[in-house]
């Protein structure tokens, strides 16, 4: 499996991350079985969230119930963890407070003594800055948590937090799949006045932007459709994309979920895939994507294969 660098933390790895969010329906044995496939693929990082189960540190618990790591193998992984949502209240806290007790509440969940990476999950308009800083440096300078970055932000809300955030952004997890793909496609379609693509959203150049500044690009939901549920796979909406992965996927003697995977991993900005699936089998077809390699032609025939205008 390709590995990238994690953000500018001075460490490479596997361009396929598990995540977590979905196991609060297995049992401890599934658990362990979907981590030894993540393992005997070559993917190094796991994925959490303080939310993650419907109820607070649910999924971290079950995980750390099930999955007794030596301190050698502790130290081949990385432990990624999310917060700032409130669930089921629909409101966002990045308040010092929260971040803080939240980290610490899911190192007991883990049962780790130390975070890899923590992520301020959403964006929060009542941010403060300096709140955030001071959860950060106390969270470091105590040794719970070794990084630090962000998920689903635009590139003005992480120049808002490194006014005072004086740590790395280290990763910036988004959502991005071939047909969730905005924030490529609008900068191939810039200047091109009526095309859906060319208009500016979320402060456009994203991606480019965590490419200047060493912000390892995370894309979770990968093969999801967009903002509807479902996937695009096999998915009758997406009669030539899906011609298109198939065509691929022969050709290349993998499935077309490696194929969907390779999509992301082709990308230069080095980008990590967050798969969110519990079936150990679905993380072996998306590793072989992981260095699958896609020519320029295959890559934009997809984008434009899922609807999005190449000029």
């Amino acid at each position: 499996m390709r590995t990238v660098p994690f953000g500018p933390t001075g460490r490479n790895a596997a361009n396929i991350v598990a995540g977590m969010m979905r196991i609060s329906g297995s049992t401890d044995e599934e658990i362990r079985a979907l981590y030894t496939a993540a393992r005997e693929a070559g993917v190094d990082v796991f994925d959490h969230a303080d939310i993650y189960g419907g109820e607070r540190h649910l999924c971290e618990r079950m995980f750390g119930r099930a999955v007794t790591l030596t301190p050698s193998e502790r130290e081949q992984i990385m432990l990624q963890s999310k917060t700032g949502i409130i669930a089921g209240e629909s409101y966002y806290d990045s308040s010092y407070e929260h971040i803080v007790t939240s980290a610490e509440e899911s190192l007991t969940a883990l049962g780790t003594d130390y975070l890899d990476v923590l992520l301020i999950h959403r964006p929060d308009a009542l941010v403060e800055p300096d709140e955030v800083a001071r959860a950060f440096d106390d969270l470091e300078a105590s040794g719970k948590v070794r990084a630090f970055g962000v998920s689903n932000h635009t590139p003005r809300q992480i120049d808002l937090l490194r006014t005072a955030v004086t740590q790395p952004i280290t990763v910036n997890q988004i959502q991005l799949s071939i047909t969730h793909s905005t924030v490529v496609a609008q900068g191939l379609a810039s200047n091109m006045a009526g095309e859906e693509d060319s208009v500016t959203r979320d402060g456009g150049g994203i991606l480019d932007y965590c490419r200047l500044h060493g912000i390892t690009v995370q894309a979770w939901s990968p093969f999801q459709k967009g903002v509807e549920p479902g996937v695009f796979l096999g998915a009758d909406e997406y009669p030539q994309l899906n011609a298109e992965l198939d065509r691929l996927a022969a050709a290349y003697d993998v499935t077309p979920t490696a194929v969907a995977t390779a999509w992301i991993t082709r990308h230069p900005a080095g980008m990590q895939v967050v798969l969110g699936t519990t079936r150990p089998e679905r993380i072996g077809e998306a590793a072989a994507g992981s260095d699958l390699p896609l020519t320029r032609a295959e890559w934009y025939g997809l984008l434009k294969a899922a609807g999005h205008t190449i000029p």
